[in-house]
């Protein structure tokens, strides 16, 4: 295990302790407008209520409990680290949610049975993988790899990135995947120069 898994196990460890002590969901990875922007994008789409939805690097689940509370009814959420599936686990039951399934998964080395959804959201975990020291290069290419099997043909991808930009995406995903469009964002200004904090996009698996 890297460093890097060990460091998100820890924080997952912290927030299912704070959780088991007086019942809070602790940080959302990525503010709730992520959130929103995902579930909007799915409604404005009318993408229907039984399409089957994976989420990759679930954390403490809260994206599949919103998906849930939309209405969607078929959602599988996977995280490498055990403490975030059983922190998911905990705001599932107290959110009485039974049609969520949680899955501790390596999406790296992915099981067989991780496959054929047609939505695959990631808020981060790409970003994660990216960052990892030990042959980060290897890791995203894998990731793009698990991502063609993972997900339908003709199904959506909906990325939200704080380390990419929108062209940096469209070349790490070129390989089998096209863009349909980018979401909009908050902006911040740096030095004068306007930039995105996120990126957020969707592909189309070709």
């Amino acid at each position: 295990s890297s460093p890097l898994n060990s460091s998100w196990d820890a924080t997952y460890e912290r927030e299912l302790q704070t959780f088991q002590d007086i019942g809070d969901i602790g940080e959302i990875w990525f503010g709730e407008e992520s959130m929103v922007r995902i579930i909007r994008w799915l409604e404005k789409h009318q993408v229907p209520l039984d399409s089957s939805v994976l989420d990759i690097g679930t954390g403490n689940g809260v994206l599949l409990v919103e998906l849930a509370k939309s209405g969607y009814m078929n959602l599988t959420g996977i995280d490498y680290s055990p403490s975030a599936i059983q922190l998911s686990e905990k705001v599932r039951e107290k959110e009485g949610m039974s049609n969520i399934k949680l899955k501790v998964e390596d999406f790296l080395a992915p099981s067989a049975e991780l496959s054929g959804f047609d939505i695959c959201i990631d808020k981060g975990t790409f970003d994660a993988i990216s960052l990892d020291p030990g042959d980060a290069v290897g890791k995203r290419k894998r990731y793009v790899g698990s991502l063609c099997r993972a997900l339908k043909p003709e199904g959506f991808f909906l990325i939200t990135s704080c380390n990419w930009t929108k062209e940096e995406l469209l070349n790490e995903f070129r390989e089998g995947f096209e863009i349909l469009e980018e979401l909009p964002t908050p902006k911040f200004c740096f030095g004068g120069r306007i930039g995105n904090s996120v990126t957020a996009l969707v592909f189309q698996r070709k």
